[in-house]
């Protein structure tokens, strides 16, 4: 028996008057596993309600299993279910297949062979047979108890009311409902949301291993190169939304390729631009009018004065109809990637204080402590560090950031540079002028010079519609792109980064991990995205938080 498709064709959506979504199609084939990606607001999410039935379009189809299952912001259960209820529900359509299996064998072996019926309940044997196979109806208790397990969740007990959980629990839980279900399609919003490393892997194992279709929106690159077969770019582009076959690392390769060629087309295009105006001004003047014979061009300037001008006016007219069509179909200029304006020392002050520095760190921890948050014997932080802070929830990363910045006190010895400058990412920014609009916002904090060599927009991190808005009235996830667009225009000497991917796009993410390498003064960044750990090129410290009667974090630091 085929297992469905998930067909979507020529989806067209909105909100308030705003086109969300212009026609879009997707195509889903059983084994394929397609990630959507994009920027915040270009709808991702819109997309997935409405494959999954959620919300109508205003105008398309969607084709979906009649066993699709969605992983919703929030389960479709109160709070005073349990988790025995949730897991029930779950396990529903195996133990339906097991029982109907049961009942059909009964009746066949009830009904002769030579009876009208018994073709009619050997087919329908059949296909109860495959759809139990697919689930894996005999194992789903014992897979259920696996997948609980995995997600991190299986300690729980089960007569827990959904309310008594966490928001990360009721996540988890909703992950494993599904996970045990086996549906023939699954459509994830985030999937990796409130999981650890253990789980995220879990998860991705789990779906590599499902022989039906998976549509999931995610900004996690890890979790894209481990599941996906496909990649969809919902990014605005002239021809809609692009499909890129392959995992995330090769949408990457593909990416870079593009840009290389979109680069070396524009420069091409730039070089003939200027051999044509220069050729088209220089030929004009040679056959401007009243400008009589050189004295190399006396003898028989006569004989050849026609026929050499006429040559000359045809070149100029090439060029000149050349240059006109090639100024209105010329390739615009590739967008500049995310970077860290560079760090000028302009005081003499300054340049003496570096001297009279030398080596020594920006700054240092010793035996510190703040307690029933972190403690540490050690650190060091150079002028040029590039420094990764990881470790679980709890175990204090947070904290060594404002600690190094100077807004958290603590016990022990903390030492910084005299007059040096830190800027702090935090993961919940605030402006002091909520009333401000963005751009006014960036505007006056950098002053007018380098607010006009960065252009706010330049840097693509808030949409156009965004930067005329009172910050007040900015998501957490953009108030956090502004306060990275200040520290990107104004580096300081040591910047400090808490979960700077978080509400970025893969794009922005790539290129903020490029800007890292090669951006001025010192870095420590604490971060959670696997995919930004497993290619760091710096040295790391990880914090671990014990179980003992008070909290106590051990440091441990490898190149």
């Amino acid at each position: 028996m085929p297992r469905p498709a998930l067909l979507a064709h020529d989806i067209v959506h909105g909100f308030g008057g705003r086109r969300v979504l212009d026609g879009v199609s997707l195509t889903a084939s059983p084994g394929h596993r397609i990630g959507l990606i994009g920027e915040n607001g270009v709808g991702k999410s819109t997309l997935l309600r409405v494959i999954a039935g959620a919300d109508e379009p205003d105008a398309g189809s969607v084709t979906r299993p009649g066993d699709l299952g969605f992983l919703h912001q929030e389960m479709p259960f109160d709070a005073a279910s349990t988790i025995s209820v949730v897991l029930d529900e779950a396990l529903r359509e195996a133990r339906e297949d097991l029982a109907e299996l049961e009942r059909l064998g009964t009746e066949l072996a009830r009904v002769p062979e030579d009876d009208p019926g018994h073709r009619a309940l050997l087919d329908a044997y059949g296909k109860r047979l495959e759809q139990a196979q697919d689930r894996e109806s005999w194992d789903a208790d014992r897979r259920a108890a696996l997948v609980l397990d995995g997600l991190g969740i299986g300690s729980l007990g089960h007569d827990r009311t959904l309310g008594s959980l966490s928001g990360g629990q009721r996540g988890r839980l909703a992950l494993a409902a599904l996970l045990v279900r086996r549906p023939s399609a699954l459509v994830l919003d985030e999937p990796t949301n409130h999981l650890d490393d253990s789980a995220a892997a879990f998860l991705e194992e789990q779906l590599r291993g499902l022989p039906g279709t998976v549509v999931a929106a995610s900004h996690d690159r890890a979790f894209l190169d481990a599941v996906c077969t496909d990649l969809i770019d919902l990014d605005p582009a002239v021809a809609g939304p692009v499909r890129h076959g392959g995992d995330y690392s090769s949408y990457l390769a593909e990416k870079h390729a593009e840009r290389e060629r979109w680069e070396r087309r524009y420069a091409d295009e730039q070089q003939e631009l200027d051999e044509l105006r220069r050729s088209a001004g220089v030929t004009a003047r040679r056959v401007a009018p009243d400008r009589g014979p050189r004295d190399s061009e006396k003898m028989g300037y006569g004989h050849r004065a026609g026929r050499v001008q006429s040559q000359i006016s045809r070149r100029v007219r090439n060029a000149t109809r050349r240059l006109d069509e090639l100024e209105r179909a010329q390739v615009a200029e590739p967008p500049r990637p995310l970077r860290f304006a560079a760090a000028a020392l302009t005081a003499a002050a300054e340049v003496d204080q570096e001297k009279a520095e030398g080596t020594r760190p920006l700054a240092s921890l010793r035996n510190v402590r703040v307690p029933g948050r972190l403690s540490m014997a050690a650190l060091e932080v150079s002028a040029t560090d590039r420094l990764l802070v990881t470790g679980g929830n709890g175990a204090g990363k947070s904290t060594l950031l404002a600690v190094l910045a100077g807004h958290l006190a603590a016990e022990g010895e903390v030492r910084r540079r005299r007059h040096l400058t830190v800027g702090l990412l935090t993961q919940d920014t605030v402006f002091e002028r909520a009333e401000r609009t963005a751009r006014d916002t960036y505007e006056l904090s950098l002053g007018a010079g380098p607010a006009d060599e960065v252009p706010l927009a330049s840097l693509g991190l808030l949409h156009a519609a965004d930067l005329d808005k009172p910050v007040g009235q900015l998501s957490v996830g953009q108030r956090r792109r502004l306060a990275l667009a200040l520290l990107m225009a104004r580096p300081p000497q040591l910047l400090l980064l808490d979960e700077p991917t978080n509400h970025l796009s893969p794009r922005l993410c790539d290129e903020l991990e490029d800007a890292l390498g090669t951006g001025p003064g010192a870095i420590v960044l604490a971060s959670h995205d696997r995919w930004l750990r497993q290619r760091w090129q710096g040295r790391e410290v990880r914090l671990r938080a014990s179980r003992m009667s008070t909290m106590r974090n051990t440091f441990v630091e490898r190149e």
